[in-house]
């Protein structure tokens, strides 16, 4: 089952430092990725987010690419400049062996194309290269299968939706939060602390589901009421609830409500 949260952009805006920032994305990418969330969708919150907008966006894809190829892919920005506070990911993705010995037939892992005296090749981080006649252009990414190993390294150009298991989110920016929800084919999941409180009812409810789920979070000043507005009427297949009833602190930080919501839901829901 499809799994995806939907962040605002001004999700930065409590914290004052770029050190500070970097180290909030990193919680949430860790979040997603113990709850195997397959989709963070970054939705506009105002006018004013445009560099918070492009840190989050540009420290999750960071966190989410394998370790062997990061330098290649990211050029050297005053955005990753606290890249070395961020704690590895390790999520299926970013765990293969570089040992190119260990190589298994079976294995999926994530290639670079890159180019080389005219000719286009495979980055997977065994520090040798694997030819490449495909149609992706050097510098993108792509999943591979190893379908042989000796006496030569054979490759099969796959995708996520042939692995088995969970594998990483994507990250990808959007419009406003209401073009979200409306695109969104599936269930819901408005969390408020103005919608009722979660229950054994509602949440075994939302468990026998087999539609892909979106769960909302709002902003650090406004609510999904206060962002939606009246809209919030028009929504199809959505539901709100509260999941910090009689909360002792007067907020809960996004990257704490993110942590206490997916961890609630994962008690009643596969994300296979």
């Amino acid at each position: 089952m499809k799994h995806a949260i939907a962040v605002p952009d001004s999700s930065l805006n409590d914290e004052k430092t770029l050190e500070n920032k970097t180290r909030k994305i990193a919680i949430i990418a860790r979040a997603c990725g113990i709850f195997k969330v397959n989709e963070i969708i970054i939705y506009k919150d105002g006018k004013d987010n445009e560099q918070d907008s492009k840190l989050l966006y540009t420290v999750l894809k960071y966190l989410s690419t394998p370790q062997y190829f990061r330098r290649k892919m990211f050029p050297k920005s005053n955005l990753l400049k606290f890249a070395g506070v961020l704690p590895p990911l390790k999520t299926p993705n970013q765990i293969g062996t570089s040992n190119a010995e260990e190589i298994k037939i079976g294995d999926f892992r994530e290639g670079l194309i890159v180019g080389l005296k005219g000719k286009k090749f495979i980055d997977i981080g065994i520090n040798q290269l694997i030819d490449y006649h495909g149609k992706v252009s050097i510098g993108k990414k792509i999943i591979i299968l190893i379908k042989n190993v000796k006496p030569d390294l054979v490759i099969k150009e796959s995708s996520k939706d042939e692995i088995p298991y969970y594998w990483c989110y994507n990250v990808r920016q959007s419009g406003n939060l209401f073009t979200v929800l409306s695109n969104w084919n599936g269930l819901k999941i408005l969390t408020s602390r103005k919608s009722k409180n979660l229950n054994h009812l509602k949440i075994d409810d939302i468990a026998k589901t087999n539609q892909p789920i979106l769960t909302v979070f709002g902003s650090t000043k406004k609510g999904i009421h206060d962002i939606l507005g009246s809209k919030i009427n028009n929504l199809n297949n959505a539901k709100g609830a509260n999941f910090f009833p009689n909360q002792g602190t007067e907020t809960v930080r996004l990257e704490e409500a993110i942590l206490g919501c997916l961890s609630i839901l994962n008690t009643r829901l596969n994300f296979e």
